[in-house]
């Protein structure tokens, strides 16, 4: 897209059967509705990527197995996520602990809220809009890194727990299916103890990209020719 003849904001919006569908459907998107740009502050400072100006995906399926993306074993690609890591993953998600080298852990923020927001559903009921899940504080602006997950807004209704999902910035190529697949795994779980179904995620970022090291991998495993180099 030639960023040119664009005047505002661009929103995309995706709907997804599953996981691995969002993660498709989003690569093959970006690389014709992304916008490129060089990262003057933050990951790979200098490197460009392609970025969504805002995109949302209603996932209807989420808890659909595998949760890992696609990858057809003739394209010769790796898949973005390892077997075995959503496993390792989800305690990075759910607890407070956290390594020596690290400023912070989603579950740092995450711990004592996912009870609360569990204990919220069964004591007081389900007609609620205040079982909320922040992630980060307002500290969290002056680290070299903060936090991409802001925010895991809930919902009990139709008999299913819903997750709604924002991230700040999200690598789409590797980020997003290991992300959304331990995200997914963490509503299981709560519905399970909440005493109700397994429901829908949406998720919404005004900052999900892809690495320039990855655009040929994105465009082989999508079929696509686009010339992304001639972007403005």
């Amino acid at each position: 897209m030639n960023e040119q003849k664009k005047s505002g904001l661009e929103t995309v919006s995706i709907k997804a059967r599953d996981l691995p569908d969002a993660w498709f459907q989003s690569v093959h998107s970006i690389i014709t509705n992304g916008h490129k740009y060089k990262v003057d502050r933050g990951s790979f400072e200098g490197q460009e990527r392609l970025e969504f100006d805002y995109v949302t995906m209603h996932i209807k399926y989420p808890g659909i197995r595998p949760l890992l993306p696609d990858i057809p074993v003739s394209l010769g690609i790796p898949n973005p996520v390892a077997e075995g890591y959503l496993e390792e993953y989800l305690p990075y998600l759910m607890t407070s602990e956290k390594q020596p080298n690290e400023d912070y852990t989603y579950g740092q923020y995450l711990e004592p809220q996912i009870a609360e927001v569990i204990r919220m559903y069964k004591e007081d009921g389900h007609g609620t809009n205040q079982a909320y899940m922040t992630v980060g504080d307002p500290d969290s602006i002056n680290l070299k890194d903060p936090p991409c997950l802001r925010g895991i807004d809930t919902r009990v209704r139709y008999g299913k727990l819903h997750f709604m999902v924002y991230f700040r910035s999200w690598d789409l190529w590797g980020g997003l299916p290991a992300n959304l697949g331990a995200i997914q795994m963490l509503k299981e779980y709560m519905a399970e103890e909440i005493g109700v179904k397994d429901g829908e995620i949406i998720a919404a970022s005004k900052g999900l990209h892809l690495y320039d090291y990855i655009w040929e991998l994105a465009k082989l495993r999508t079929m696509q020719e686009n010339n992304i180099d001639s972007k403005i």
